[in-house]
């Protein structure tokens, strides 16, 4: 079985794993733009200190099945309107909340289950869903995108989305090699290989100089301070050693339920790269993690990374066809990843481990997903790099 076009993972070529229509011209019918116009004032809502009242004043009650008047793309839209709110709703106020109101945890189940997500603020909405550009002729680049839906807003809680946003967007190319990539192994083809492989480095150079510029316009101190208390989950949180209860919602059977939090951990782009490279990770927590991570992408770019996993021989074929071209362009990819994850590791000490102050549930020592990462952030790191293979 061959791998797929782009098209039936809900990607594109231009836009990778970014949402392939225009999320701006998204128009929410009825109660859902009651709901979105709440959320769109969340920046002049969390500075009082009273946020959870002042939304949950504004915001409609839906009953089942409301949800099933949505299409793809206004779903998509009231979910990152709603994962926001909840996010709000529980580290919003100077006290963790635990419990969420039925006003917010229905709407945000309903629509988690109608997309084939988990209810809370997932990469995709604080991301992949969450951009609109200013030129819609011109390119989704850092000069040229903007934030849809914010927390409290500001230049450093938009970079550090932008930033994503646009390294999705050139990511596009890359994935858009995969296929032919896997049909020229199939065929034989050591020089459409090599070709492609060359080119995927290229892009995976302009990627990283994309992430470089991360400092640019997000503080380290304003990013721990301001930015990342709202997108923490409440699995492995010791601010909510129990979960979060979601009231009216009759499948959770009165259960407290754990989910991860937001992180571009949940990106499918490097999950894609290795799979893609045949690239391993040995077992311990942080792979326990990642691999957990899978179920909170979206289920079309859950597939492509599945697939991928299942048909790539790419490396095999690389060891077998003892090319010197062929493996150093393959090395070439490898490395990329390798530095890409270096990065990675440095903004992570950055922007997380060298700050002063932990606050409930914004730990320096542990990442919004809930695992303590630096340690294996570097281990898989150099995995990646062990994974080199030798030139003849």
């Amino acid at each position: 079985m061959s791998l797929l076009a782009l098209d039936a993972y809900d990607m594109s070529p231009e836009r990778g794993f970014l949402c392939r229509y225009n999320a701006d011209e998204v128009i929410l019918p009825g109660d859902w733009a009651q709901a979105a116009a709440v959320a769109l004032r969340l920046p002049q809502l969390l500075p009082t200190g009273r946020v959870r009242h002042l939304m949950l004043r504004g915001l409609p009650m839906f009953k089942d099945g409301d949800v099933d008047q949505l299409t793809e793309e206004m779903a998509r839209a009231a979910m990152a309107h709603y994962s926001f709110l909840v996010q709000s709703y529980i580290w919003g106020e100077a006290e963790t909340a635990s419990v969420l109101p039925e006003k917010l945890a229905r709407p945000m189940c309903a629509l988690a289950e109608r997309l084939g997500q988990q209810p809370l603020l997932p990469y995709s909405s604080y991301v992949l869903d969450n951009w609109a550009l200013h030129d819609p002729e011109g390119p989704i680049e850092l000069s040229n995108i903007y934030v849809l839906q914010n927390f409290l807003g500001g230049q450093d809680e938009n970079w550090f989305i932008l930033v994503h946003v646009a390294i999705e967007a050139r990511a596009g190319a890359a994935l858009n090699r995969m296929k032919p990539i896997l049909d020229a192994v199939e065929e034989g083809d050591i020089a459409a290989v090599t070709k492609l492989l060359t080119e995927t480095a290229e892009v995976w150079s302009d990627l990283k100089a994309i992430f470089d510029r991360m400092p640019e316009r997000c503080d380290p101190y304003a990013y721990f301070e301001r930015v990342r208390p709202y997108i923490h989950g409440w699995k492995d949180n010791p601010a909510l050693p129990e979960g979060v209860l979601y009231e009216g919602v009759v499948s959770h059977g009165g259960a407290r339920q754990s989910y991860r939090g937001q992180t571009g951990s949940q990106s499918s782009i490097v999950p894609s790269m290795d799979a893609l490279l045949g690239i391993g990770h040995a077992a311990d927590p942080m792979k326990a993690y990642l691999d957990e991570l899978h179920i909170y992408r979206p289920p079309g770019h859950r597939r492509f990374i599945d697939d991928l996993r299942e048909q790539s021989n790419l490396r095999a074929f690389v060891m077998m066809a003892k090319d010197s071209a062929l493996s150093r362009a393959y090395n070439a990819n490898v490395q990329a990843v390798a530095d890409f994850r270096s990065r990675h590791l440095e903004y992570a000490a950055s922007y997380i481990n060298k700050q002063s102050r932990n606050s409930a549930g914004n730990d320096t020592d542990v990442g919004t997903g809930g695992t303590p990462f630096m340690k294996y952030l570097r281990k898989h790191r150099d995995e990646t790099s062990a994974n080199l293979l030798p030139v003849t």
